[in-house]
């Protein structure tokens, strides 16, 4: 299996050890999960990734990007310097970028400004872009568009949803304006998970993608707890279970779709 979205780079898992990150990756390996993505917010975390890529270096891979709330004015310049950062790690896809709104739109503009530029950047890098989205949709949408429109004849990249959260209806939205894949994580064992079972079930195994977000939102039997890559064997049952699939088929399929969308 494949964790698509996963933060074990931060120092919630050093734990005063230096191999902490480190041994997080091993315990995914054990646990069945052999490879990891793990996505840039700003530039602060690109060191961060870059060292645990350097020691798992066979079971890690990277995105750059700026992550939607971290956007200031100085965004263009932040953009350079993680590329810069992460271009020696051969990043598989630009991330995580996109719009969010849960904490008002006080930099919606701006956030507008980053998504486009860097989906423009990912047709250009030939690069997958992993997507957060949090209360924004329609945002996200208008995004596409207009990033479509701008790239012109050029091939548009591949589009991942991460820590889909969404309705049915977003789902059918999205879908007027993308073909995207969807990750989903924890939040769909969660007992007040609202439509997500629902949403899985419009997606169809074939544009899911597993993920973490680890080290938030640990799936049940874990909820509660600092999340980890490892937990992805909870999340992947609880997608078989809505959609009535074999776990090993729901496990080969995802890791397919994963491989194919990111390269790997």
């Amino acid at each position: 299996m494949i964790d698509t979205h996963t933060h074990l780079y931060l120092t919630d898992y050093s734990e005063e050890d230096p191999e902490g990150c480190a041994k997080a990756v091993d315990r995914a390996v054990e646990a069945g999960v052999g490879l990891m993505i793990l996505p840039a917010v700003d530039r602060e975390s690109c060191p961060l990734i870059a060292d645990l890529h350097s020691r798992r270096p066979d079971t890690t891979f990277t995105a750059m990007g700026i992550h939607p709330t971290e956007v200031e004015e100085d965004w263009r310049e932040e953009l350079a310097e993680i590329v810069a950062a992460l271009r020696p790690t051969r990043p598989v896809a630009i991330g995580e970028v996109g719009i969010d709104r849960h904490y008002g739109d006080g930099n919606l503009p701006l956030q507008k400004e980053a998504f486009i530029a860097q989906l423009l950047l990912a047709a250009e890098e030939k690069l997958p872009v992993i997507i957060h989205c949090r209360d924004a949709v329609e945002e996200c949408c208008d995004c596409i568009v207009e990033a479509r429109r701008l790239n012109g004849d050029r091939p548009f990249p591949t589009l991942v949803f991460h820590s889909f959260t969404g309705t049915p209806a977003d789902v059918r939205r999205i879908r007027e304006v993308c073909d995207p894949y969807f990750g989903i994580n924890g939040v769909v064992t969660f007992k007040n998970s609202g439509e997500v079972p629902q949403a899985v079930e419009e997606i169809g195994i074939g544009r899911i993608v597993l993920e973490t977000d680890a080290p938030w939102l640990a799936p049940v039997p874990k909820r509660g707890r600092r999340n980890e890559s490892a937990y992805i064997p909870f999340i992947n049952d609880k997608i078989a279970e809505v959609l009535s699939l074999p776990a090993d088929e729901v496990a080969a399929t995802t890791t397919r779709n994963a491989k194919e969308i990111f390269g790997i």
